[in-house]
């Protein structure tokens, strides 16, 4: 009885990931189209409102560049640590914990200049989610616990925590006993751009441009890849597992601080509990697509957030909203599917289902 197998292919098919991308968005609109027939809606009609009120004119494509700020820094998050084989899952707590240090430097400088003011945020918004990131960082790096049960765990902790400031001692008095913080002041919003998008468009961009430079021109990167491919090879060329490790995690907390410092100054305005909006996990996603690369975060968060803000347009014609979190999985799978199939192919050989290596033929290997 034959049994498919996976074998690598001599030379992988042209297009690399550029191409696996563009089948994965294939996939997801072509099994979108079959689940909203099967909803009794027409999917042109559907696809088109997504199309124009996320990329159809200006003010559509400020919208949808605002969105791709957050679910950028966090893709890029994950992938810096990424890089050195390490899994930053609390990109979403660290948002919210920029956030907050963010919103307490907006009350303490509501007197400063403007400039400053900007400035002294978006720096608590790093600072802070480099501190929330610090206590993973430590355990990882000293006593070896899991990075991704950590930093998972403190996303509910940074959640609660900011449920508690807006209920309780930061709470706006005119907010009429919904759970709001105060907004913050006038002046220390981001300035505009166009239409709707800010300047923290262009203050996320230079980060990921920066950490893209750093993690494939540099030194530091070319280290940061050594030790996550082999820990042996790192330690015998005198590289700090450990201090890497450490760095690299309050590293990708600082950036995802940095999201929710410009999420706060750019686009809520006031500190709430879905500030972040799910941002940390969707940039797992943004981080996978572009390989734990940075150099492919930002054309990534562009695309989701595109299909983010279409998503939500289309509520309007009695669709779900939910339409655009399902497109965003079938990206995922079709994504990864062809990238894998364009380093492997797949073989029938004989054999027995139920014994793995029946016939000595492992997935990989050339028959």
């Amino acid at each position: 009885m034959s049994r498919p197998v996976l074998v690598r292919r001599e030379q992988a098919l042209r297009g690399g990931q550029p191409l696996s991308f563009a089948i994965g968005l294939v996939v997801a609109l072509t099994i979108g189209i079959v689940l909203l027939l099967g909803a009794g809606h027409d999917p042109v009609a559907i696809y088109e409102r997504m199309f124009v009120a996320a990329l159809g004119d200006p003010d559509s494509w400020s919208v949808t560049l605002n969105r791709a700020v957050p679910l950028g820094l966090a893709g890029l998050a994950v992938a810096v640590a990424g890089s050195m084989g390490l899994w930053n899952i609390g990109a979403e707590g660290q948002i919210l914990a920029g956030a907050m240090m963010a919103a307490g430097v907006a009350r303490i400088g509501e007197g400063w200049p403007g400039p400053v003011l900007v400035t002294a945020i978006l720096v608590g918004g790093v600072v802070g989610g480099s501190l929330w990131a610090l206590g993973p960082a430590v355990a990882r790096s000293q006593i070896g616990v899991n990075e991704i049960l950590t930093t998972l765990m403190l996303n509910e902790v940074a959640l609660r925590l900011v449920q508690w400031l807006i209920h309780g001692p930061w709470k706006d008095p005119d907010s009429f006993n919904f759970p709001l913080a105060p907004m913050i002041p006038d002046h220390g919003r981001l300035p505009t751009l166009f239409g709707r998008a800010h300047v923290g468009v262009i203050v996320a961009l230079v980060v990921i441009a920066l950490f893209a430079v750093a993690v494939n021109r540099t030194a530091w990167g070319f280290e940061l890849r050594v030790a996550g491919s082999s820990g042996a090879t790192a330690r015998y060329a005198g590289i700090s597992l450990e201090r890497k490790t450490a760095t690299v995690l309050v590293m990708a907390g600082g950036v995802a601080g940095l999201a929710g410092g410009i999420e706060l100054a750019g686009t809520a305005d006031r500190l709430t509990e879905g500030i972040s909006n799910g941002f940390g996990y969707a940039g797992i996603i943004v981080a996978a697509l572009a390989l734990m690369r940075p150099s492919g975060v930002a054309a990534v968060a562009v695309l989701f957030g595109a299909v983010q803000i279409g998503g939500q347009s289309i509520q309007t014609m009695g669709v779900s909203s939910s339409v655009s979190t399902i497109l965003q999985a079938l990206i995922l799978f079709g994504a990864i599917g062809a990238g894998v199939l364009s380093r492997y192919q797949v073989r029938m050989v004989p054999g027995d289902p139920g014994d793995p290596g029946g016939d000595g033929v492992q997935v990989g290997e050339a028959t």
